[in-house]
């Protein structure tokens, strides 16, 4: 029996039911269910495209269309597409990879407010976290790029984690995309000019952890012009 068992073990001596369950030492079963839960299901899915962006977003928003075009168009490009799961952005997602006859892959998450799954996840392929951070590793573990639409500051965390994770090398290069130069320009301009240019808190190579598109032809030309130079692979 290894240390950390044998914590656990002694963790659990004399303590009830409700103990247990209410105990720090417990949490961690449950969020490791949660990564072998995950883990199980992505293991197969084979390259796909994590699609972000604002849960708020409906139907008749430009973002909404162009979201679901790129879904569509990335699986005329063999990718299938992974999201969040709920409404809005995701929604327009999921149901572009479905008209692609593509994988359609949604991670949900458990909230108070707002998410709720979409109909147009396959049915094999839909996952429920409670974990913010079960849920990201599984984004970073499984996708083959990241396309990022105007969002909230969900949108954000994914996508400033995604280039903090690839900067210190953490994980592997791969695209990310940002979606909507009117949206992304006031942001971008101020990382370039004050963040790099000012306080020199990044390099200048930095800024090229990222491209700034506005249609889903050139989203799915960066995907595609980036893994000309490899074999597309599951990225563990």
């Amino acid at each position: 029996m290894s240390v950390s068992e044998e914590k656990i073990k002694n963790a659990f001596k004399h303590k009830t039911w409700n103990e247990i369950k209410s105990s720090d030492s417990w949490q961690i079963f449950k969020i490791m269910a949660e990564f072998v839960e995950g883990f199980e299901k992505m293991a197969s899915i084979g390259p796909c495209v994590s699609i972000f962006g604002s849960a708020r977003t409906t139907t008749d928003n430009r973002y909404y269309q162009l979201a679901e075009d790129i879904a569509f168009k990335l699986t005329l490009h063999g990718y299938g597409v992974i999201t969040g799961g709920g409404p809005g952005i995701m929604e327009a997602a999921n149901k572009g990879a479905m008209r692609g006859d593509g994988v359609s892959v949604g991670m949900n998450i458990q909230l108070p407010f707002e998410q709720s799954s979409n109909p147009y996840i396959d049915s094999d392929k839909l996952l429920s976290f409670k974990h913010f951070f079960v849920r990201k590793v599984m984004f970073q573990k499984y996708a083959q790029g990241f396309i990022v639409l105007p969002g909230g500051f969900g949108t954000f965390d994914e996508f400033f984690e995604s280039i903090t994770l690839i900067q210190t090398e953490k994980i592997g290069k791969f695209p990310i995309v940002l979606v909507g130069r009117d949206f992304w320009k006031g942001l971008v301009d101020w990382i370039q000019d004050v963040v790099q240019q000012e306080e020199k808190n990044i390099s200048i190579k930095d800024l090229d952890l990222f491209r700034l598109v506005d249609t889903a032809e050139e989203a799915i030309e960066v995907i595609d012009t980036f893994y000309a130079k490899y074999m597309l692979s599951p990225n563990f």
